[in-house]
């Protein structure tokens, strides 16, 4: 069974930084695209980032420049280094692997950006 398990939200001031970690265990995800996704109240839940386990990692707009993708296929870890945070980005953040021909969320961590 897959399980993701995430860790490293919080409440951060704008402009700081976090880094949300996932890890996957319950299948080998070597050729599984993980990454994540955001959810705001209102809003439909959006990408923010994704990679294959070799490939370039894709980025929404927002987080050009601002957020890094990284992970860890040895380990089955994917990470996400966020900074400069807008309080725009105040968001439940969700751990995603695609394996096929199922997805996976994790639980969800909330990260909040506010002075």
């Amino acid at each position: 069974q897959v399980q993701l398990v995430e860790s490293g939200g919080g409440l951060v001031q704008p402009e700081g930084s976090l880094r949300l970690s996932c890890a996957a265990s319950g299948s080998d995800f070597r050729i599984a695209h993980m990454g994540w996704y955001r959810h705001t109240p209102g809003k439909q839940r959006e990408l923010v980032a994704v990679m294959s386990s070799g490939g370039p990692a894709n980025y929404a707009d927002f987080a050009k420049g601002r957020f890094t993708i990284s992970r860890d296929n040895a380990k089955n870890t994917v990470h996400l280094q966020m900074t400069n945070l807008k309080s725009e980005d105040t968001a439940v953040y969700y751990c995603y692997v695609h394996l096929p021909p199922r997805s996976y969320w994790g639980q969800g961590t909330q990260v909040t950006v506010s002075s």
